[in-house]
């Protein structure tokens, strides 16, 4: 039992350490260039459209919850009279 346990572990690391590595590319530089350019965007917004989308979204979702919640402690600070 402890040898067909010891076999595939042996046969799963094998796998695991010869598999091919995808090499990629190394953008850091690149990015770092682009967010330390003094061109008055702020760096939240530097990331280019999706970061805008992503900034707009928050900003909404902040709003308007914080609007929700103010209705919500109105309406319950209020409660309705029994007829």
């Amino acid at each position: 039992m402890l040898r067909n346990l010891l076999a595939v572990r042996q046969i799963a690391q094998r796998t695991i350490s010869t598999a091919s590595r995808r090499h990629f590319e190394n953008k850091v530089p690149q990015k770092q260039k682009l967010f330390q350019e003094d061109d008055g965007i702020p760096v939240h917004l530097k990331g280019g459209v999706a970061d805008a989308f992503l900034y707009r979204a928050t900003m909404i979702l902040t709003v308007g919850g914080t609007a929700y919640a103010i209705y919500q402690l109105a309406m319950a600070s209020f409660p309705k009279k029994p007829e």
